[in-house]
């Protein structure tokens, strides 16, 4: 498995076809009063033909705006993948949008995540950024996750971020 900072010409409309969105939350991270608490909500998520290709488009149109997607390829296929957004923001614009990071269900736990969330954090670097923000997929696992990367709570709200999926969970990590 080869981690890569995709080019414009490594996008095609294909390279989702082996990836595995399915993902299975019984418990979720709420904040509720100004600390986080463990809460039952049970849900399925599974990204249909037609997310991948928007994600596929978006992919493409990060790449054209100057941000950066890095993605754990074999042959033509991706098994993981992390997009970094080219837009700065906050009041000191050193933040950098951490937009997606994804890892097809039959390699989770392999260490995957990590190395793609390293990559990532190395091209936001790149990019100028000293802070990624996160709008995190409230499960305990994926907070789990985040946790052993370092994040901590945002230190400011993207309000953008936090309406477009207000159950997330609001994160950011010192680059």
């Amino acid at each position: 498995m080869n981690i890569i900072l995709l080019k414009k010409g490594d996008v095609h409309i294909h390279m989702l076809d082996s990836f595995d969105r399915y993902q299975k939350t019984d418990r979720v991270w709420v904040l509720q009063s100004g600390r986080f608490n463990e809460k039952s909500d049970s849900f399925e998520e599974h990204w249909s033909e037609e997310d991948k290709q928007r994600i596929i488009h978006h992919i493409r149109m990060v790449i054209k705006s100057g941000g950066a997607v890095v993605a754990a390829m074999k042959e033509h296929n991706v098994y993981g993948f992390a997009v970094i957004e080219a837009d700065p923001f906050g009041e000191m614009s050193i933040y950098r949008e951490l937009s997606y990071i994804h890892v097809s269900r039959e390699l989770r736990g392999t260490g995957l995540g990590r190395r793609l969330f390293k990559e990532a954090c190395s091209a936001a670097k790149a990019l100028g950024a000293e802070k990624l923000y996160i709008g995190a997929h409230p499960s305990l696992e994926t907070q789990k996750f985040y946790r052993k990367m370092g994040c901590q709570p945002a230190q400011e709200l993207n309000s953008a971020i936090y309406y477009r999926e207000p159950r997330d969970i609001q994160l950011e990590f010192t680059l």
